[in-house]
């Protein structure tokens, strides 16, 4: 089992979750943001480096320590790491529990693969883009009715306790009161951790490193 990987990036503090930890973006996303930070994951697969569970778990290794001593670990993101099933919960299997396993997500992904990961991984950071239908197919060329089912059914297999939901401020797409209006829906639901900030955009778009 390999899976390609756009980038890894090492020694990230305060951004994928508690710790220290390193991100792995996986090549592949359903979505088509206009503003897409990681755009690379629609390049040829070929271009990008292929690891299996156990190659990548040697590979993060060498931070062992800093995950250990911070309660940090590794941040799966993308791309959409939830086409990768599979491949995270092999990888869980490596690590045990001894490193935090963060998923950073769209949810707009089969249901099934959000019932597989559900307990596999420690935490989530939903990339929930807006609650607008109009607005999300705008900015994505996706609808997000899925979303929202799996963000219910992730609540209902997790809990809320574990799962952070970013809401952009997307110029040209969404406003501030329809950012407010996502986190109250969303608040609705029970889910207390937000991350709110808005989107800079750039002419060119930054490529996630491969540090190892």
């Amino acid at each position: 089992m390999k899976a390609p990987f756009i980038g890894i990036s090492r020694h990230r503090i305060s951004i994928d979750g508690e710790g220290v930890t390193t991100l792995a973006a996986f090549h592949g996303c359903p979505l088509r943001c206009k503003y897409c930070l990681n755009a690379q994951c629609f390049d040829n697969e070929e271009r990008f480096p292929s690891y299996s569970p156990e190659e990548l778990y040697q590979k993060v290794g060498i931070d062992n320590l800093y995950f250990i001593a911070t309660g940090g670990g590794v941040c799966f993101g993308g791309g959409e790491p939830l086409l990768r099933v599979d491949f995270i919960k092999a990888f869980r299997q490596l690590c045990g529990q001894d490193w935090k396993l963060t998923i950073e997500t769209s949810l707009n992904v089969p249901a099934q693969h959000v019932e597989a990961i559900a307990t596999i991984a420690d935490d989530f950071i939903i990339d929930i883009k807006d609650t607008n239908p109009a607005i999300y197919h705008a900015y994505t060329g996706r609808n997000n009715a899925l979303v929202m089912d799996n963000l219910s059914r992730l609540i209902q297999l997790k809990g809320t306790d574990h799962i952070t939901i970013r809401i952009p401020l997307i110029p040209n797409y969404n406003t501030a009161a329809d950012c407010d209006l996502s986190e109250q829906l969303i608040r609705q639901m029970g889910i207390t951790h937000f991350d709110r900030f808005e989107y800079v955009i750039r002419e060119t778009k930054p490529h996630l490193p491969e540090c190892l």
